[in-house]
């Protein structure tokens, strides 16, 4: 639990102001901000006391006592009235003093955990050097003792410390925050001191900074354990005294001993701790033998695969490059970093895990290429090797390696073996409390209903590129948050008006950013040169009753702090996409007989770029967004480097500048492509006069100021961080870098301002040309081999039914089936068929994968089930199918779950029909079964191989559609044969604004009309006790949430029902991670009624027809079939085009026949 409410910069200015020359950490049980405090304290001109609050078992770690009622910060309670753990308070005196913290605050994790990490006496006795204890808090031994045991056994304690720790470095803590037990225990602690001649110490438990923060406290003391700040009986603090109190007020509360106030001064001049943060260590690789030095392997590797990517004979801009990476490396002192990359993308590859081709800018290395830690040739991409490893800056390279999400754990177990276990952890990372949650948290612990949490959280300004605008930036304006402070009027108003709002707001400050819990950061892994604990404190984490070896191993400091102590980072992220690049890629080989060498695909393959072009790129990597789509038709690329560009461009800051549709209009004809000076036509002709690249912005620093590389990099870098005294300095070097090149100085002062500007939106071009690369071999598998790329892409979000229905939607308009599971085709996941996609038997719900794989081995060893006869009794497939597999696979809701998504379909069985029969047939065969098993002879039967059974047909009876698709969508999460859409989409779509998909992309407020089909139908009564509505609006490719109020729900309340299609007018509500809609008028959508076949006209000058027109309009008509008409007015005559060249009115056949025919041609 964390129940720290101190952020650290106030907490350190408070001691500041108030003329206190120290101040110590003693976070509970961990070391999780020990090194951010130093930072903070050595900067405000405080000396940083290091310590932790630890816990301690009673004698032993190991010990695991059983516990009675809740486990809080108290202790918790166990038999015999001890406490499961202790507090004991540690200081670090020195160096040696920190290092034993570590070794203790780990070791309490590793050996000492249960509820919470625990120390004992013998791992103090191996630790003390170095550290001043004190007798600790309430929850101290020493006092624990002297409340519920005696003086005597308390004195006992406390000399058992000081035996420990030794005579000056024990001290008797006394504390003072009213708290009634302290007033009656304080007395016999100064006795304790006095009998074993110890130094007496006036300590301030502070958890938070003013003694108005209290309340913010209390609340976050509540968030944590769940609590109401009205319940008596919660976890609190006594009173509001656990503030940092100043020099003055401890004086004045300790006046009769002043000695202990005293102590704290000479322990503040004892702790005299320097913390290293040195250069990078990285760990020692083991070199085979014959190398004696990081540098010549690398280089030996380097070389061998340098002949591999360019051939025997290497040109002298290759061999020229590589030196002079490997030379720059060298002397930074990298080169094992590259080993140790290698060797872990080397294990990956040498295990058929998929690696990514490199993100980052370490695409721009050539020998990070030639090890293959990279797959783009920068050389001919023209990618800077500058921008990753720039030798002007030394800075630890950062290579960060995408892997198949499924076996990131394999390659964190490989570094493990390679480097020693005690070498390798995970890294923490800590949540914080976000603005909303702050509020809707607030709310809950005082007591509010939710609508109030949920109003006040509603009225806060929309997330700005995920992120919230703080609370105070709201309510005062703030320059960092100006477009925030603006749309946050309702907010202001609500404070200013509404006592309950402003007391949740107050509340919710106080809480807003604190740490609400720690977590495993999802991809950063760290790999010490020595063992982890000699730089820094671990822990592990059992889930409860679990093994604690296999909890991961996993760090206290964050990952910047880790890089602060030149520790090696490495982040081992898991791409689902690359997961899906390979399970296609497999599926191929199966249903096709093909090995697709995906990563020497050609980069200008036809079939790929035609699918661009249309923007038809729904489950595309990185292209899916409908403003992304619209952004690819108007680019149509037909490159690689289009592919790359539409990456860097598709982001807020080029988007803002209209940057992305000037490259489109440019590269297509319809602007003029413009350069800001001649000789600019030499380095920015590739991306049509743009600087849409950092790399670009180098270039061009380099061409026209005479600039390096490197140096050029330090501008791009500057232009970043947009520091006036150092942009001053830049232009400057630069105009005169312009000047001494030959040029104007009025250009560099014209090309300054142009580079300040680009600098703002320019993208690093190795990282869009790698991503670029997985995005073009997910287009590229997409275009060529749709149904195993599609069958991949479904597998791969199974779990999450919203994508699955897009997918869905994608795989229908591309004319491919997805067909309902099958007893008899179907695997655990998705299978690609014959222009179809089978429904894997593991996605209906009930069926667990252990249960498909003993069908799948029973269908595989004797053949399908089908219908056939036994002693010259038919029996159907079901039968047989309940003969065969295994009992476990009889559970009768499971085989329910199969009838209803419609396993048993191709076996000629009806659904409905069959789930009359099913119980009876399963306890029947069941039981012959199991009469057969133990060689019982049967009365039907001779007992033969199998058991003879009853025949029983199943009755010929079907459900309805509707009802049909109901079972199927509680089966499966989705319609799969059929959706209640089907045929009525483009009717739908003359009534509505657009499909459910574009309402992420618009904003808050935003009214719109809808249409779809309710699905999760919930009627709620508020507070008030009027009745509202929630369900899910689905149309094929989307859904969104649909609230209906009690205003709105009293006028069309009754028209709801699950199933039913509807047109919603309302507003779309922002406010939220995830988009909703704000129901104000419903109406009932009768598809039969809308979809009247209303007739497609055409207007076509006769003069135009020829041939080649007349055959391209029948091939775009037959590309869209459907039930409408064609009228066609050729000016004097018509013509009416029926069956088959009936169309379907979808907005991409108008817009076809617009480019194809003129835009006045289409009559609506």
């Amino acid at each position: 639990m964390l129940d720290g409410a101190s952020r650290i910069g106030e907490v350190v200015a408070a001691a500041a102001k108030d003329g206190q020359p120290a101040l110590g950490i003693t976070d509970h049980g961990n070391m999780y901000g020990v090194l951010d405090f130093y930072k903070e304290a050595r900067t405000q001109g405080i000396n940083p006391i290091i310590g932790t609050e630890a816990y301690m078992a009673y004698d032993s770690r190991f010990e695991r006592p059983s516990r009675r009622g809740r486990v809080d910060d108290s202790g918790g309670e166990v038999e015999g009235g001890r406490k499961l753990y202790y507090h004991l308070t540690l200081l670090a005196e020195n160096l040696t003093g920190y290092k034993n913290l570590i070794q203790l605050s780990s070791k309490a994790f590793l050996e000492g955990y249960y509820y919470k990490p625990r120390l004992d006496w013998e791992l103090l006795s191996q630790h003390a050097e170095g550290l001043i204890a004190t007798t600790g808090c309430l929850g101290g031994h020493v006092l624990q003792a002297l409340m519920n045991e005696s003086f005597d056994a308390a004195l006992e304690k406390a000399g058992r410390l000081q035996d420990i720790f030794g005579r000056d470095n024990l001290f008797v803590e006394i504390q003072d925050h009213g708290i009634p037990e302290q007033h009656k225990t304080n007395p016999q602690l100064i006795e304790i001191a006095k009998r074993l001649r110890a130094p007496l110490l006036a300590t301030n438990d502070g958890h938070y900074v003013t003694r108005e923060d209290a309340e913010a406290h209390d609340a976050l003391l509540c968030v944590q354990t769940g609590s109401l700040v009205s319940d008596e009986k919660r976890f609190r603090f006594h009173g509001s005294d656990h503030y940092l109190k100043s020099a003055q007020e401890m004086r004045h509360l300790f006046r009769e001993v002043e000695v202990s106030c005293d102590n704290t001064l000479w322990i503040a001049e004892r702790c005299n701790l320097e913390i290293e943060f040195p250069e990078p260590e990285l760990p020692q690789f083991p070199l085979p033998e014959g190398y004696a030095t990081d540098t010549e392997y690398l280089k030996a590797l380097t070389y061998e695969g340098a002949h591999m990517r360019w051939g025997a004979t290497l040109t002298p801009e290759a061999r020229e490059r590589i030196d002079y990476e490997l030379d720059v490396i060298d002397e930074m002192g990298y080169s094992s970093y590259f080993i140790i990359t290698w060797d872990l993308i080397k294990h990956a590859r040498d295990l058929n895990i998929r690696v990514g081709p490199g993100r980052g800018s370490a695409a721009g290395c050539a020998v990070a290429y030639c090890l293959r830690i990279t797959e783009l040739d920068p050389i001919r991409y023209d990618l800077l090797f500058e921008r990753f490893l720039n030798p002007e800056r030394v800075s630890m390279p950062d290579i960060d390696m995408d892997f198949d999400s499924r076996y990131r754990d394999e390659m964190i177990r490989y570094a493990a073996e390679r480097y020693g276990r005690e070498h390798v952890a995970q890294i923490v990372t800590f949540s914080t409390i976000k603005a909303r949650a702050a509020v809707r948290d607030s709310a809950r612990v005082l007591g509010y209903p939710y609508s109030l949490g949920d109003k006040v959280a509603k009225a806060m300004p929309p997330l700005v590129m995920g992120r919230d605008t703080p609370l105070y930036a709201c309510l005062e304006e703030h320059p960092k948050y100006l477009g925030g402070y603006k749309v946050a009027t309702e907010l202001r108003d609500m404070y200013a008006t509404d006592p309950d709002a402003k007391k949740v707001m107050d509340v919710a400050k106080g809480i807003e950013g604190l740490r609400r819990q720690d977590g495993i950061h999802a991809a950063a892994v760290v790999i010490t040169k020595g063992p982890l604990t000699d730089y820094l404190p671990i822990q592990r984490k059992p889930e409860s009753g679990g093994n604690p070896e296999d909890a991961p191993v996993v760090t206290q400091f964050e990952g910047g702090t880790c890089e602060d102590l030149g520790l090696l980072k490495m982040d081992f992220l898991g791409l689902r996409n690359l997961d899906v690049i390979s399970d296609a890629l497999e599926l191929i080989s199966e249903h096709r007989g093909v090995d697709v060498d995906i990563d020497n695909v050609a980069l200008d393959d036809p079939p790929t770029f035609a699918m661009l072009a249309k923007g038809e790129t729904i489950g595309v990597f990185q292209l899916e967004s409908p403003p992304m789509r619209a952004l690819i038709r108007a680019v149509a690329p037909d490159s690689f480097e289009d592919v790359a560009a539409l990456i860097a461009l598709y982001r807020p800051g080029p988007m803002g500048a209209n940057m992305h549709y000037d490259y489109a209009d440019r590269k297509n004809g319809r602007k003029p492509v413009d350069f800001f000076h001649p000789a600019a036509e030499e380095v920015l002709s590739d991306t049509y006069g743009l600087m849409i690249y950092q790399e670009s912005v180098m270039r061009v620093a380099q061409r026209f100021a005479g600039y390096s590389l490197a140096q050029a990099d330090n501008l791009r870098k500057a232009c970043g961080k947009k520091k006036p005294e150092l942009m001053i300095k830049e232009r400057a070097s630069f105009e005169e870098g312009v000047e001494a090149t030959g040029f104007e100085r009025s250009l560099g002062k014209e090309l300054f301002d142009i580079i300040e500007r680009f600098a703002d939106y320019a993208f690093n071009k190795s990282h869009s040309y790698g991503y670029g690369l997985v995005t073009y071999q997910t287009a590229y598998l997409k275009a060529n081999y749709p149904e195993e790329y599609l069958a991949a892409l479904l597998t791969s979000v199974s779990h999450t039914l919203e994508k699955a229905a897009v997918y869905l939607a994608e795989c229908r308009s591309m004319g491919i089936t997805v067909e309902v599971p099958d007893i008899n085709r179907s695997a655990a996941f998705f299978t690609p068929g014959d222009q179809s996609i089978i429904f894997g038997l593991a996605a209906v719900r009930n069926v667990g994968e252990g249960l498909v794989d003993l069908i799948v081995a029973e269908r595989e060893a004797k053949g399908p089930f089908t219908a056939r006869a036994i002693d010259g009794r038919p029996i159907d497939a079901f039968d047989d199918f309940c003969l065969r597999v295994p009992y476990e696979v009889l559970n009768k809701r499971t085989i329910e779950s199969i009838i209803k998504a419609g396993g048993f379909d191709r076996c000629d069985l009806p659904r409905k029909g069959l789930l009359l029969r099913m119980e009876e047939r399963i306890d029947h065969i069941v039981a012959r079964r199991r009469e057969h098993d133990m060689g019982v002879m049967s009365l039907f039967g001779s007992g033969g191989d199998e058991p003879t059974i009853d025949e029983h047909p199943v009755t010929d009876v079907e459900f309805d559609k509707a009802e049909r698709l109901s079972h199927e969508k509680e089966m499966l999460g989705l319609y799969v044969s059929d959706h209640p859409l089907m045929g009525y989409e483009e009717a739908l779509g003359r009534k509505t604004d657009g499909p459910l998909s574009e309402l992420s992309e618009l904003s808050d407020g935003a009214s719109r009309s809808i249409g779809g089909v309710v699905t999760n139908l919930q009627r709620k009564w508020t507070k008030k006790g009027d009745l509202m509505a929630i369900f899910q609006l689905e149309d094929l490719q989307s859904q969104i949430e649909v609230m209906v109020f009690p205003r709105t729900m009293t006028e069309h309340g009754h028209k709801l029902d699950d199933d039913v299609l509807v047109i919603v007018n309302g507003r779309v509500d922002q406010r939220d991670d995830t988009p909703k809609f704000i129901a104000f008028d419903i109406e009932v959508f009768d598809g039969a009624e809308a979809t009247s076949d209303n007739p497609l006209n055409l207007r076509i000058s006769p003069s135009k027809l020829d041939d080649a027109l007349v055959e391209e309009l029948r091939r775009v008509i037959l590309e869209f079939p459907g039930r409408s008409e064609v009228h066609i007015d050729l000016g004097g005559s018509s013509v009416h085009l029926r069956p088959p060249f009936c169309v379907n009115h979808s907005a991409s056949l108008i817009s076809e026949l617009r480019v194809l025919l003129g835009t006045s041609a289409v009559v609506l």
